[in-house]
């Protein structure tokens, strides 16, 4: 019977720490929620403070926009990594080496760009667990610099391949 009551109460201790072992997990209904939350924790960059620092700072400019989005325009001096892949390019020395870039130090200043900010913000959150402690998005995105700069961007066309779909609404 003791034998028995020891295997109820380690059964229902295991049930306790199981039910309770998430509860510091946040869902949200929307992704607007979502950006909500996250948005005061991050830092991000101005558009013109960007630009006036680009010559001048040892920066990381990364459009987490999907190629056929970043094609025909995007920052001169951004690397193109998709938000669905960043995880796996950043420590990947082949990727930096074809980019003809260093692999970015953890510490080191790197700013995310994508069409108006919401994926940059999410992808904060990834870097970050990755260790990288120095990252802000854009704000306002590539919208934002496009306004902005109108004359100062680059462009690829021969690799536009739009697929005419909205990717993450943002």
């Amino acid at each position: 019977m003791k034998y028995n009551l020891i295997k109820i109460a380690l059964l229902f201790s295991m049930i306790y720490l199981v039910s309770c072992s998430n509860n510091d997990v946040k869902n949200y209904s929307s992704i607007d929620e979502w950006v909500e939350a996250v948005e005061p924790t991050v830092e991000f960059i101005e558009v013109e403070d960007l630009h006036n620092i680009l010559d001048t700072a040892d920066i990381l400019v990364i459009d987490v926009r999907e190629g056929y989005e970043y094609n025909p325009g995007y920052i001169p001096v951004a690397v193109n990594i998709p938000r669905g892949v960043i995880e796996f390019k950043m420590g990947n020395d082949i990727f930096w080496e074809n980019q003809m870039l260093y692999p970015p130090e953890k510490d080191g200043a790197i700013v995310l760009v994508c069409k108006k900010g919401k994926r940059s913000l999410m992808t904060i959150e990834a870097l970050n667990k990755l260790g990288y402690t120095n990252v802000k998005y854009l704000k306002g995105g590539f919208k934002a610099w496009e306004i902005k700069y109108p004359l100062e961007q680059e462009k690829n066309l021969e690799q536009v391949h739009d697929t005419g779909a909205e990717v993450g609404g943002c």
